[in-house]
């Protein structure tokens, strides 16, 4: 599973004009199920999402997870994170799991960051979507579980 995390002061994702998903503080987390990919794997990356020591602390360091922050979480489908550019100027998709799987393994990774205590929205799987969020650091970290 490959997954963008950015630390956001505020982001919404929209479909047709209609916000599906938003949150405040916290994380947007772009999430891309691949074809290898269990609820073992869902699991893991939820868990190290959560604990990842990216939020400031009151000295201003980066030393707190978005457990301990309280923050909230954004999470996005988002297949173009299997985006194969080796060969020529089109980006190949094929090595994204296949769309069916893709949901069940999304949804799973939503339910692990909510069981885990991490308020969470989501957007529309498999929906065209505007995704508007305000950077805060800028931080953005990129996680695949295949390393």
């Amino acid at each position: 599973m490959r997954a963008l995390i950015q630390r956001v002061t505020k982001a919404r994702v929209s479909v047709d004009g209609s916000c599906v998903g938003e949150c405040g503080a916290g994380a947007v987390i772009l999430v891309c199920a691949m074809p290898d990919d269990t609820p073992v794997t869902v699991e893991n990356l939820a868990g190290k999402i959560a604990k990842l020591r990216i939020f400031k602390d009151a000295n201003g360091k980066m030393n707190l997870s978005l457990l301990q922050s309280g923050g909230q979480a954004l999470v996005v489908s988002q297949f173009t994170l299997a985006a194969d550019t080796a060969r020529g100027n089109r980006p190949g998709f094929s090595g994204a799991a296949k769309p069916d799987v893709a949901e069940r393994l999304y949804l799973q990774f939503v339910d692990a960051l909510q069981t885990l205590g991490i308020e969470t929205q989501t957007g529309q799987f498999g929906a065209d979507m505007a995704l508007e969020l305000t950077n805060d650091g800028p931080v953005t970290l990129w996680l695949d579980t295949a390393d």
